[in-house]
């Protein structure tokens, strides 16, 4: 039995306590603030309850997978997971709307058609079938398996498939995510659609790679999820208490100032009181710089590694509370397109970092009694991408954050109309409070690791050059996003138990 440190609290930091704890090591969490799963938190204030991070749950298999693999209750016996459906609802700038089935191609595909003319749902549906594809080439390499040591046949290798030019009689591969919407969906719409799925992780359509259509195709195979009860901080509260039962030991307000190595291997963590706690194997569940400074400032990466992912875009969160009932039949989730989709684009990824007037809007208003005072009251959460600090100073009192919010109930109308007459208050979370929630000094958001581009959107090992000590978490492999943060604790805890010949789950 080996005693490891895990530093930091968030989901994949825990997934990886509760594997090890079962193997038998003595696990001991730090955590700096005073409560549990980073970016998963939750905002209270007169009766209302809101998730401040993540709102929906793809691909809950790999959840069910740590609950299965660590006691005899399934997760289901611990959260009241259940399927959104529809999926989402979409307004798109000419007005034109349309509701998406959960996990069913062939409602889509119908559902689009009725809504953007024949043949729209067919071309979405084509292209579902090009990014299976994709999915099936990438998903053991960049989500099952630790990252390999040749990782540069990821970053060289574009795993979208070619798609046959019918007047040029030869195929043509796009190799941008826009390439695709652009020659391949040929609707505006359309391509909103599929370019929403990548800015919602901070991405750059115009620049992300074509194999980003793993995103998209997650949700329309495996579906999205809610927790009813509280929303996705429940699934923080499950996966915490299951760390307890497992015998993780917490240690709250314990902030790791430094990483302790001796002949080259970890060998424990120093606190902020000056406090040594020893461990034969430590567990990093914070950002590649913050751990390079607990390492007094050298890097964890060696030469020829993967280079650390470009982190330029957080996220701004609007909270309201309603007076009035949520109207019956509304769907959870709506996404607002913005009405100048390449000038929104221009603005977060150009030069000057800033908003457009009218974002993009992702708006969630869910079925769930947990989170209001009573039946004639509605909490909703209006969400945009938006600069990271070191891009665009969104510091709550300079000044900045309050009109973008106000930019944000604007759009957010289309989806709720009498919005503003049914406001009681709202509350505005910026990039300085995702800093705060998950340490990461610009609050920045990590993406899912995806193949090509360089190698640019793949995310550090998780193993280091430090022997016994590991990454793990969204910035590490394989990304951000739920399911990756819960892959990454299932790859740490093999690689501590079996050694660096683990090759991932079989």
């Amino acid at each position: 039995m080996a005693r490891i440190a895990v530093i930091g609290a968030g989901t994949g930091a825990m997934a990886a306590a509760a594997r090890l704890a079962v193997a038998g090591h003595r696990v001991v969490v730090y955590e700096r603030t005073g409560t549990y799963g980073g970016a998963l938190g939750r905002f209270e204030r007169d009766g209302f309850s809101f998730d401040t991070g993540p709102g929906l749950l793809p691909l809950p298999a790999v959840w069910r997978d740590l609950f299965v693999k660590t006691g005899k209750e399934p997760l289901e016996a611990c959260v009241d997971l259940v399927q959104v459906d529809p999926s989402s609802r979409h307004v798109f700038a000419d007005g034109t709307e349309v509701s998406l089935p959960n996990a069913s191609r062939a409602g889509v595909v119908a559902a689009l058609d009725a809504a953007l003319g024949a043949g729209a749902g067919q071309r979405w549906g084509d292209f579902l079938v090009r990014a299976r594809e994709t999915w099936d080439r990438t998903r053991r390499p960049l989500l099952e398996e630790p990252l390999w040591p040749n990782w540069r046949v990821l970053a060289e290798r574009e795993p979208y498939p070619a798609v046959p030019h019918r007047r040029l009689l030869r195929t043509r591969r796009a190799g941008t995510l826009a390439e695709v919407g652009a020659r391949e969906l040929r609707d505006p719409r359309l391509a909103a659609l599929l370019e929403s799925h990548a800015l919602a992780y901070g991405l750059d359509p115009r620049t992300a790679p074509a194999n980003a259509a793993v995103l998209p195709y997650m949700e329309y195979a495996f579906g999205v999820w809610y927790v009813r009860g509280g929303g996705l901080r429940e699934l923080a509260r499950a996966v915490y208490e299951r760390c307890l039962a497992r015998r993780v030991e917490f240690r709250f307000g314990a902030e790791v100032t430094g990483i302790v190595e001796e002949d080259g291997r970890a060998a424990g963590v120093v606190l902020a009181d000056g406090a040594v706690e020893e461990a034969e194997f430590v567990v990093s569940g914070v950002a590649p710089g913050v751990l390079d400074r607990l390492r007094g400032g050298s890097p964890v990466r060696g030469e020829g590694e993967v280079p650390p992912q470009r982190g330029g875009a957080s996220r701004l969160t609007v909270l309201l509370a309603l007076r009035g009932a949520r109207p019956r039949g509304t769907a959870h989730r709506t996404v607002v397109h913005a009405a100048d989709r390449e000038t929104e684009l221009d603005r977060l990824f150009g030069a000057a970092p800033g908003m457009a007037a009218r974002p993009t809007v992702t708006v969630l208003r869910p079925d769930d009694p947990a989170l209001v005072p009573d039946a004639d009251h509605e909490a909703v959460v209006l969400s945009a991408v938006v600069p990271a600090l070191t891009s665009a100073s969104v510091q709550p009192t300079d000044g900045v954050s309050a009109p973008w919010a106000g930019q944000l109930i604007d759009v957010a109308e289309r989806a709720v109309p009498g919005l503003r007459d049914r406001l009681l208050w709202h509350e505005v979370r910026t990039p300085a409070e995702v800093a705060a929630d998950t340490g990461v000094p610009d609050g920045a958001i990590p993406a899912p690791a995806l193949a090509g581009a360089d190698g640019l959107l793949l995310h550090a090992a998780n193993s280091t050059r430090t022997e016994g000590l590991f990454t793990v978490g969204g910035w590490s492999h394989p990304g951000g996003g739920l399911p990756h943060a819960g892959m990454s604790g299932a790859l740490v805890a093999g690689l501590v138990v079996e050694g660096p010949e683990f090759r991932g789950s079989q």
